[in-house]
């Protein structure tokens, strides 16, 4: 079974069933973004092994320091059973000359429990794996990102706001669910809205605005990037007289790349921002999609502000409700995550 797009919740999630109508009679455990990775202790220790774990810990992009993907618990065949076999991320190589002639990679969904995804990759020799992982760079990263976000995004239908998210539907006519953290919110005008959990560590903030669409060159890093900081200034000012939120240019550069939500273009922006005049800075990522009814782009942001902490889990909770925006007409059923390759 292919997993579905679907997927927010606290770092510490320790059991969560995606498919409750399920046979299966266990639900997966593990914690979120862990994956056991299932190979021969030759395998692991060769570079093969160190192309995968590689992959799973690459950096999480658009962040002010290294901080990894997944964390990676490697097991050997023999003592991949009991509890293990029920974790929620598992991921397998087989490497057998006798069987395969090339490398094939797929997934399966609830193989043993409620929620889990199982990759597995089969191979004829560590040199193909090699290679495999060469030719697609951070596949498995990506895959599991994915998943793990859609597995967020699922919490959001039972655990938001909806007092703000009725705000943000009544004010853009829009659906999207803004976090049940969200304990602060700011309206200014007709085309803009804030939201903040205003944590005292890990905070994130959600943003909605809107302007009208003029042509494709509004889908470009530089447009937007203008865009934002036009809106962040006149919105977001700073605690000192003459600071506001702009986007970090000098140092690091925004990446931009187009992506599809709902079947539809996406452009998805994803970098640092800082307060001009004050010391706060941070990582931002957001989605700029055509409204097409309206005429109109409308962006949905997350940043975060965490000072002296790891972010990729904040970035990563307040990320996976942009996941939840639906234009006027889109229908509410996301594609699927697909990972069959061949090489």
């Amino acid at each position: 079974m292919r997993v579905r797009l679907l997927g927010f919740g606290l770092v510490s999630l320790w059991l969560l069933g995606a498919c409750s109508g399920s046979p299966l009679g266990k639900r997966a455990t593990g914690m979120i973004y862990e994956v056991v990775v299932v190979m021969e202790q030759s395998d692991w220790d060769s570079e093969a092994g160190e192309a995968v774990k590689k992959d799973l810990q690459s950096d999480v992009p658009g962040l002010p320091q290294s901080e990894a993907t997944m964390k990676v618990i490697y097991s050997p065949p023999a003592k991949f059973d009991g509890m293990l076999t029920y974790v929620r991320n598992i991921f397998l190589l087989n490497i057998n000359p006798g069987r395969f002639t090339k490398v094939s990679l797929h997934a399966e969904k609830d193989r043993r429990a409620n929620g889990q995804t199982v990759v597995v990759m089969n191979a004829p020799d560590k040199e193909t794996v090699q290679d495999y992982m060469k030719e697609h760079v951070n596949i498995l990263a990506n895959y599991y990102s994915a998943v793990e976000r859609a597995r967020l995004t699922t919490l959001l239908d039972t655990d938001y706001s909806k007092a703000l998210t009725d705000k943000v539907t009544d004010k853009f006519g829009i659906a999207l669910k803004v976090p049940s953290a969200m304990n602060t919110s700011k309206e200014d005008g007709k085309d803009f809205f804030w939201a903040s959990n205003n944590a005292p560590t890990g905070r994130t903030d959600l943003i909605v605005y809107t302007f009208p669409y003029r042509d494709a060159e509004t889908f470009t890093r530089e447009y937007l990037i203008a865009k934002r900081d036009s809106v962040m200034k006149l919105n977001m000012p700073g605690s000192f007289p003459g600071s506001y939120m702009i986007t970090e240019t000098a140092y690091i550069q925004p990446a931009y790349k187009a992506i599809t939500v709902n079947g539809k273009y996406c452009g998805e922006l994803r970098g640092l921002w800082r307060m001009e005049g004050d010391m706060m800075g941070g990582p931002f990522v957001s989605h700029a999609r055509l409204d097409e009814s309206n005429n109109r782009v409308v962006v949905v942001e997350g940043f975060v502000y965490s000072p002296e902490t790891d972010k990729k889990n904040y970035i990563r909770r307040i990320e996976a409700a942009l996941y939840t925006l639906h234009l006027p007409g889109e229908n509410t059923e996301l594609p699927e995550i697909e990972i069959v390759s061949n090489y």
